[in-house]
């Protein structure tokens, strides 16, 4: 289950927007917004990743939402890059940054921790990232997750592979901070 401040309703939304919560309604019912409905009810729910997304696509100031922390899980069996990447991410950034070094521990602490962006290395060995991907894409309460392969010194053709077999991005030099914040942020058009 997403956390509270995670998902919004769309009379929310439409505080947040200022506009009627029928306007909120055409808007998801068009394919605009993207969110899903609560099995079994009429109601919409509104990931607010995907709001600020919008609001950021059709220049409505976002400075209305609290998000909150970003959330960010680093799969990794690199020690070296599972300790300078978090560290580097949270001292640029107030992000709170979520480690593990095998494919069980990722699915326990995307379960419990819900993150925003799932970062993978595709080099970390016993760890099959393409499976990784797949998984949160058909899990209904990671759906949201933003999945960013690391795969240093690729070519163009070879970030276009990973991102039409349904990474949202990929990072090809992890020691430049400030490149990994702004894919962060690109893919979830946040900003903190």
């Amino acid at each position: 289950m997403q956390n509270k401040k995670d998902v919004l309703t769309t009379g929310q939304v439409a505080h947040i927007c200022n506009v009627a919560p029928r306007t909120v309604t055409k808007w998801f019912d068009s394919g605009q917004l993207k969110g899903y409905r609560i099995p079994g009810s009429r109601d919409r729910r509104i990931p607010a990743c995907e709001l600020v997304r919008f609001m950021k696509i059709h220049d409505m100031p976002t400075d209305a939402i609290e998000i909150g922390k970003m959330r960010i899980l680093l799969i990794d069996t690199d020690s070296e890059l599972s300790q300078t990447l978090p560290q580097g991410l949270t001292q640029q950034r107030n992000f709170e940054v979520y480690t593990a070094s095998n494919s069980f521990d990722a699915g326990l602490i995307a379960q419990k921790s819900l993150p925003h962006v799932i970062l993978i290395n595709l080099m970390a060995q016993n760890i099959d990232a393409w499976q990784v991907c797949k998984n949160t894409r058909a899990n209904e309460d990671l759906i949201s997750i933003k999945v960013v392969a690391i795969a240093e010194k690729l070519k163009d053709n070879e970030v276009s592979a990973l991102i039409n077999k349904g990474f949202d991005a990929v990072i090809t030099d992890p020691t430049d901070i400030q490149a990994v914040i702004a894919t962060i942020q690109e893919v979830t058009a946040i900003i903190y």
